[in-house]
């Protein structure tokens, strides 16, 4: 279930950040949505490395649930896609940390384990990231 929600989260943000970097009103939501894609890119590639050592199978595409939350923000603009993208995110790392710490700690696969760990931080930094954006465009 990790590797799967992990994977689909992964995606999902690659997807959102795209539109931040295309969509956002201001030069530091695009330097952000840029660094979702760049970040997320990465762990998702790292994600099935690990997976692939441990035979655990890793979506390709999204499912429905996340790929409406990227439509739905596709359909917006200007300061309306500016707030809906940072309540997204703000709500999607809070969960991501607390599903990443608890894999960390209890996670039953070596690679996922060891994944979760290393990715942990990355994901920290997007949430403490994404608040002081948050913060700056009130």
């Amino acid at each position: 279930k990790f590797v799967k929600d992990s994977a689909l989260g992964g995606m999902t943000e690659v997807a959102l950040g795209k539109l931040a970097a295309e969509k956002g009103s201001s030069y530091a939501f695009k330097q952000f949505g840029q660094r979702m894609v760049s970040d997320h890119s990465k762990a998702n590639a790292q994600l099935k490395q690990a997976a692939d050592k441990s035979n655990i199978e890793v979506p390709v595409a999204l499912d429905s649930k996340p790929r409406s939350r990227v439509d739905k923000l596709a359909k917006l603009s200007g300061p309306a896609f500016d707030k809906a993208y940072l309540k997204d995110q703000v709500k999607d790392h809070e969960r991501d940390v607390d599903d990443f710490k608890s894999e960390a700690q209890n996670g039953s696969d070596p690679n996922v384990k060891l994944f979760a760990m290393q990715t942990l931080p990355t994901l920290q930094q997007h949430l403490t990231a994404v608040k002081t954006l948050k913060k700056e465009t009130k």
